[in-house]
């Protein structure tokens, strides 16, 4: 772990790094209008409290390592992950997805991070809602799932030093904890490793704390994020699409929602682990003002619970 390490008084929590991403600033896309701008989300987010990045959708900060770097550098920021969606279920899709993992790699490589968080592809459209792919794989196409992420896992790390974490994820082929279980049963954990996203997990009908202690060795990675346990029941009993769930309002702020933070953190303080712990909140289309105060509520939030400092 890095220097810029926030170092919390009592030990118990020394371990695990608060940061943040793009997300948390309503940030989906690379490219987007009704996202703030990636120079004025940074000096937010720098205001907000945080020093440590997850840079988000591979493109929405600069893809330049050096421009990467001195942007980060001027406002105090270690980059510790890049982020990418990838197919892994299609033969196809495998050269685009190596190639734009690879690009990722690169610029994260040079500039000293230490993991790249994989987003699984939805299968319902990010922005209309409309089905893009199967809601469930076939057994083929699972198979094949497992081994492009053990594929693109050994080149993450063989040729960039980059640890890969699978990400679940809402209307994706990760999302239930049965998902979650074959991932864990089925990949090789010296290549694949596991984001925690404890909002995501909710929102799958899942316990973030149950995976965490079935699975201490699998977990390398946190988002910590809530759900609004009543919009997302709501969400799938009509059978919503994420981006609806999104709009609605699913995700939220904590102390709100679920899982609860301050048995959440006393689990991830339990795995006695070097985490970085990376703050998102699911708000894309939200107000451009809005990120701020509420990041800066979180932040505080978090830290009077012991993840971080005041």
């Amino acid at each position: 772990m890095a220097a810029s390490k926030a170092i919390n008084p009592d030990p118990r929590y020394s371990k695990l790094t608060i940061g943040v991403c793009p997300d948390q600033w309503g940030v989906w896309f690379p490219y987007d209008d009704k996202q703030v701008a990636w120079d004025k989300a940074l000096e937010e987010m720098a205001t907000a409290g945080f020093s440590v990045m997850e840079t988000g959708p591979h493109g929405y900060f600069p893809t330049n390592p050096r421009l990467l770097k001195a942007v980060m550098d001027e406002y105090g920021f270690k980059v510790v992950a890049g982020t990418g969606w990838g197919i892994l279920h299609k033969a196809e899709a495998w050269a685009d997805t190596e190639a734009f993992f690879r690009s990722i790699g690169e610029t994260h490589a040079a500039i000293g991070s230490e993991y790249v968080v994989h987003l699984p592809p939805m299968y319902r459209d990010e922005k209309t809602g409309d089905y893009t792919d199967d809601k469930v794989l076939s057994t083929e196409a699972w198979n094949l799932y497992i081994k492009n992420a053990d594929k693109l896992g050994r080149i993450m790390k063989e040729d960039y030093g980059l640890k890969m974490v699978l990400h679940p994820h809402g209307d994706s082929h990760i999302e239930t904890e049965d998902d979650i279980d074959r991932v864990f049963q089925a990949t090789d954990p010296e290549y694949v490793g596991f984001c925690l996203d404890t909002g995501h997990i909710v929102y799958g009908g899942g316990d973030p704390m149950a995976i965490a202690r079935k699975y201490p060795e699998r977990i390398e990675y946190v988002h910590i994020k809530a759900m609004d346990p009543v919009i997302v029941k709501k969400a799938h009993d009509e059978d919503w699409p994420f981006v609806k769930a999104n709009l609605s309002g699913a995700s939220v702020a904590p102390p709100a929602g679920l899982p609860e933070m301050r048995e959440l953190i006393e689990t991830l303080a339990d795995l006695d682990k070097e985490l970085y712990v990376i703050c998102e909140q699911d708000m894309y289309g939200c107000a451009k003002d809005y990120p701020l105060q509420n990041a800066i509520d979180t932040r505080e939030y978090l830290a009077s619970l012991g993840l971080g400092v005041l």
